[in-house]
Formats: C-alpha cells, sequence, structure tokens
C-alpha cells in the first residue's frame, strides 16, 4: 500500500507527525531532492508539501516531475500571513484529476 508524506519545514516538525502520518523537514534549498527521491519511492502516493517549501521552485519542472509520477502532489496553504504559492493547486488537481479545465 502507498502512503502519504508530508514535507514541511521546521516550524511545523511536530504537527503531522503526531498524527501518525510520515513527515520530514525540508528546507527550500533541499525541497527539489528530496521531491525527486520521493517521487521515485515505490512506496509513496501522496506528497503534501508546505506551499512557503514549493514557492522558489520552477513550475515547469515540478510540472514535469509530477506528470510522470503516478502519485498525487498537493500543497498545503501556509499559515497566515505567509507567502502564497502562485497558482491555484485545487484547479490544477480536478484538471489532472477529469483530463480537463473546470472552472468553479
Amino acid at each position: 500500500m502507498r502512503g502519504v508524506l508530508v514535507l514541511t519545514p521546521a516550524d511545523a516538525r511536530l504537527g503531522f507527525a503526531l498524527a501518525g502520518v510520515r513527515q520530514r523537514e525540508v528546507t527550500p534549498e533541499e525541497v527539489w531532492q528530496v521531491l525527486r527521491e520521493a517521487t521515485a519511492d515505490p512506496g509513496v502516493g501522496v506528497i503534501a508539501a508546505d506551499e512557503r517549501l514549493l514557492a522558489g521552485l520552477d513550475r515547469l519542472r515540478l510540472g514535469e516531475l509530477t506528470a510522470r509520477w503516478s502519485g498525487v502532489l498537493v500543497t498545503l496553504p501556509a499559515p497566515a500571513g505567509a507567502t502564497r504559492f502562485a497558482g491555484d493547486e485545487f484547479q490544477r488537481l480536478v484538471r489532472r484529476a477529469l483530463g480537463y479545465h473546470v472552472k468553479l
């Protein structure tokens, strides 16, 4: 069975681990390498990443990485007042699941 991996910055280090979810503390500098490793891991089916970690990544490269992977990348909203990740991740997930763009 494929599991969930949550990627968070250090300030959220205990939140998901307390709920029994596999969590990994990541810095924005190492998130690309961690994403590559996680998408290559057959035991990972869902990656939930704090949007602050993804803000500096190239969206095209990120899209190419997740398109080759059979799992799903979910972006977790940052706490209030933090930088927002550009784009509408919910729309991206709907488009990926349905195969076309749905305007909600």
